[in-house]
């Protein structure tokens, strides 16, 4: 896919640990490969940003939105250059037009969601048939975790 007009927009990176995305995405996938999860491409297209703009742009991660979201979305919002709405930290429950062709296969609890629910710990055993995988992702998410604000 041409990236070209990702020059044009303001960028933003959303991370979640790779232990989470895995035993998540195996309920729908159970024999993900590192292309599959996206974590490889994201530090890509994070990089190229970087590089033609000089300016990191800003990352969040997930855990920290869920612990704090009023903080982390106005760190974020401060970053690129929004101003902060407390409308922000709610929504009204059901589908969006916007969703796209994968909500019915990954929102069904986003659907049923009204606001930020505070972050649970999970069982995220990653089974030792994809430890490779989650070796390589966690690499990727380490290199941008080190960059998120918080």
């Amino acid at each position: 896919m041409d990236r070209e007009w990702l020059g044009a927009v303001k960028n933003c990176f959303l991370i979640r640990h790779p232990a989470e995305v895995i035993t998540s995405y195996i309920k729908k996938n159970a024999d993900p490969d590192v292309e599959d999860l996206g974590f490889w491409q994201q530090v890509e297209i994070f990089d190229s940003i970087y590089v033609h703009s000089g300016v990191a742009p800003p990352v969040i991660d997930a855990r920290d939105v869920l612990q704090d979201p009023e903080r982390i979305l106005r760190l974020l919002c401060h970053a690129v250059g929004v101003e902060f709405d407390k409308a922000m930290l709610s929504w009204p429950a059901g589908p969006r037009k916007t969703d796209g062709v994968w909500a019915k296969h990954w929102y069904e609890e986003v659907h049923k969601s009204t606001s930020f629910q505070p972050y649970k710990s999970r069982d995220t055993v990653v089974p030792e048939r994809l430890r490779e995988v989650y070796e390589r992702c966690l690499e990727c998410y380490d290199k941008l975790y080190a960059l998120r604000l918080h």
